[in-house]
């Protein structure tokens, strides 16, 4: 599902669209799939009589009551979590009924990370933490899929943001590159272009 175009900036493309990785709803699926086993078995073993059919709507009840909690909220909270890369910035979007959005663009990162435990390397998973200028700590994602290959893509589009602002005389491709006035290729202090 493509991400909606109402939050893109006329010029920005989506490079990769993520949800957390897939194993952040296994145990939900397998809780799903141990529920309906017990719940029928259960129902089954309920003995014939006048009651049958209420003991069966109860437990058909309390397993729907566990179902929502334990299987359906996770499986929405990942459905509905969205790490967005585009030609401009990461944004992060998460929540069921209530929402949580973060941007962060590409000029102000200034460090990529990931850490991949032995199992996360195991099922192509891993952490990955973003330094971003003027903040106090790092923003760290948990569960990226392909989190090596998140973390080199990013570098790649702050790398390509960067020239992009310096092709259109914005900020210099190097932050360490300096305004120096013997270099005043058009008499004109940098911040006096603008």
């Amino acid at each position: 599902m493509p991400y909606p175009d109402k939050v893109l900036g006329e010029d920005e493309e989506v490079v990769r669209h993520l949800h957390p990785h897939w194993l952040t709803v296994f145990w939900p699926v397998v809780l799903f799939l141990v529920l309906v086993g017990a719940t029928s078995f259960g129902a089954a073993l309920v003995p014939a009589g006048a009651q049958q059919g209420t003991w069966r709507l109860v437990l058909v009840a309390a397993a729907l009551v566990v179902g929502v909690v334990f299987v359906a909220v996770p499986l929405l909270r990942w459905r509905t979590t969205h790490y967005v890369l585009t030609t401009h910035r990461l944004l992060f979007r998460t929540g069921v009924l209530a929402r949580h959005g973060r941007d962060i663009g590409l000029s102000r990162i200034t460090d990529v990370s990931f850490r991949q435990s032995l199992w996360d390397r195991v099922v192509n998973s891993g952490t990955v933490s973003i330094e971003t200028a003027g903040e106090g700590g790092p923003t760290v994602f948990s569960a990226i899929p392909d989190s090596e290959g998140v973390q080199q893509l990013l570098n790649q589009l702050v790398e390509e943001d960067a020239d992009r602002r310096a092709s259109r005389g914005g900020h210099p491709a190097d932050p360490h590159d300096a305004w120096d006035p013997h270099d005043a290729w058009d008499g004109q202090h940098p911040t006096e272009r603008f």
